[in-house]
């Protein structure tokens, strides 16, 4: 969580592709993907969307690393939030 912005990785043996990521901030929820940070579903406002988005810049590796465990079924690592 950072700047209200909740962000979520279902662990779910086989998730649907493309690896992505949900985000939550009040009302609003979208799910992101960490490829390219496109909305897939949802809406959030440009400026959180783009707080996502350099956070996905940032951590793209820890978070695909991630997806892939939860593709195992198994427990994604925490990552950082953006300060």
């Amino acid at each position: 969580m950072f700047y209200g912005l909740l962000v979520r990785m279902y662990y779910a043996p086989k998730e649907h592709n493309p690896p992505h990521i949900h985000v939550v901030y009040q009302e609003q929820e979208a799910a992101v993907n960490v490829l390219d940070g496109s909305v897939i579903k949802g809406e959030l406002s440009q400026r959180h969307l783009r707080l996502v988005q350099a956070w996905i810049e940032i951590h793209r590796e820890d978070l695909l690393a991630d997806w892939q465990l939860c593709q195992n079924g198994e427990e994604p690592r925490p990552i950082n939030p953006l300060i």
